[in-house]
């Protein structure tokens, strides 16, 4: 797996109030997941978050992120995140507020 750790301590302490929490290595990095649906992540030179599809335009406004396209498409609904960024604790918690709020309106997971 190639992520820093330094970024994945970022978002566990983002994370660090809400419960639910669980991590689990995806993408080649490592996820964080509330009650089952991926948050968000970290990856070699940043990191990604689930924000939905409605949400994304209103996320891609702030510095720091852009479509997630590991593959060379577009995931709708996910966007990447720079190193400034996950460095950047505003930021960072307003991406996983809205990840979060997302992750909130799914049905539960079985």
């Amino acid at each position: 797996m190639a992520y820093d750790q330094g970024h994945a301590e970022l978002m566990r302490d983002a994370l660090k109030d809400q419960d639910g929490i669980s991590e689990k290595k995806m993408f080649g990095g490592l996820c964080f997941l509330r009650h089952g649906h991926m948050i968000c992540g970290v990856h070699q030179g940043g990191g990604l978050a689930r924000i939905g599809k409605t949400a994304e335009p209103d996320a891609l406004r702030i510095a720091g992120t852009a479509p997630l396209s590991f593959t060379g498409r577009k995931m709708g609904g996910m966007i990447d995140l720079d190193e400034d960024l996950l460095g950047d604790e505003t930021r960072l918690h307003k991406i996983v507020a809205m990840a979060l709020a997302h992750a909130n309106s799914l049905p539960p997971k079985a």
